[in-house]
């Protein structure tokens, strides 16, 4: 077992592809031919974390937030990122990370929060754009139909709940092949006319490569027309935070006690109390300031997320309740989540959850 037999599953739950362009995301430190003697999984790594890993006989950790973030111009141990990087090396330990590209996955970061506060019919809050493509090839009549399923197979097709979405019209195609020309139809230097069928299908980006590989290998042609563009269509399966409902409406105190209770936070920092009942509800792991714009026009009742700054309060307007109740606390069922996720691919190898609390706020 290799670090990419892993990683390749996680990003079959968190494709790296999904991640925002200021993230670094994927693996940070080691070399994906490793082979894995154990995994570690964690929301940050400290160096305790690599020690755990050491005592623990895992060379891979698997980590939420990435230690390096911005560019590391020397190794020296003169901060604790440095210190963290230069202990990974010397042990030879691994060190991958998800970061947003698990926080826009639809089984990610706030899927996780919504399970765990028991929301129901849970959406995206915020759609990512751009992450949906659309390939359109000129196919023999009869060839069709092994083409078409080719690119099922490799992922193309999905829309939300339907699989198998294909466009097909058909047509005739024309072409005159020149001297170093091999055309699997017709002769080189003749023009040539064939009934085809023109399949279209869409597909998420970042599949572009094995969607391509399955065409071209599918495909009778010598040469194989075909267009990919991307579509500006909203993918409403991909996105920033979640927004759900509880079965039976609650009381804003009983909601405000409720949430303290289920994310083991010491404090709750929250807007104005607007004597109403708390039934629709956002939610987004991490510094989800930016997103309460979306809670307010998807119309919650209440938002929680982490990091709201003293003016952002006021975006509340007396419509919406703000909660915060803290950065660790909105996103420590993360790790929870990697692991269950990587025991389901592999039953019988060692995927452990780290026992090291890395929150830096304490409470009194």
């Amino acid at each position: 077992m290799t670090i990419r037999d892993i990683t390749n599953h996680i990003e079959e739950l968190a494709p790296l592809a999904y991640a925002e362009g200021f993230d670094n995301v994927g693996l940070l430190v080691g070399n994906y031919n490793t082979e894995v003697t154990g995994v570690l999984v964690t929301l940050d790594t400290l160096e305790a974390t690599v020690e755990e890993a050491i005592q623990k006989n895992c060379n891979l950790i698997v980590s939420f937030h990435p230690i390096i973030f911005s560019g590391l111009k020397k190794l020296n141990g003169n901060n604790y990122v440095e210190r963290t990087v230069l202990k990974a090396i010397q042990n030879n330990i691994a060190i991958y990370a998800t970061h947003t590209a698990l926080d826009n996955s639809n089984n990610g970061v706030s899927a996780k929060m919504c399970e765990v506060l028991r929301l129901e019919n849970k959406s995206v809050l915020i759609p990512k754009k751009s992450t949906i493509k659309k390939l359109t090839t000129y196919v023999p009549f009869k060839e069709a139909g092994n083409v078409r399923q080719a690119l099922f197979n490799a992922g193309a097709g999905n829309i939300g709940n339907y699989d198998h979405c294909s466009f097909n019209m058909e047509g005739k195609g024309s072409f005159r092949g020149n001297n170093n020309s091999n055309p699997t139809v017709g002769q080189k230097g003749e023009l040539w006319f064939e009934e085809e069928t023109c399949i279209t299908v869409t597909f998420n980006s970042y599949l572009e490569g094995k969607i391509l590989k399955a065409l071209f290998e599918a495909h009778p042609y010598e040469e194989v027309a075909y267009e990919v563009i991307t579509l500006e269509n909203k993918n409403q399966h991909i996105g920033m935070g979640m927004i759900g409902e509880f079965e039976t409406p609650m009381e804003e105190v009983a909601f405000l006690e409720y949430i303290k209770k289920t994310f083991k936070t010491g404090c709750v920092r929250h807007s104005k109390l607007l004597n109403k009942s708390i039934k629709k509800v956002a939610v987004l792991g991490g510094s989800g300031s930016f997103a309460i714009k979306n809670a307010l026009q998807q119309k919650a009742d209440a938002y929680i997320s982490a990091d709201f700054k003293y003016h952002e309060f006021y975006q509340a307007e007396e419509r919406i309740l703000l909660a915060d109740v803290g950065h660790y606390e909105s996103e420590q069922f993360t790790k929870n989540l990697l692991v269950e996720y990587l025991t389901k691919k592999f039953t019988n190898f060692a995927i452990i959850l780290s026992e090291e609390n890395t929150n830096p706020i304490h409470y009194i």
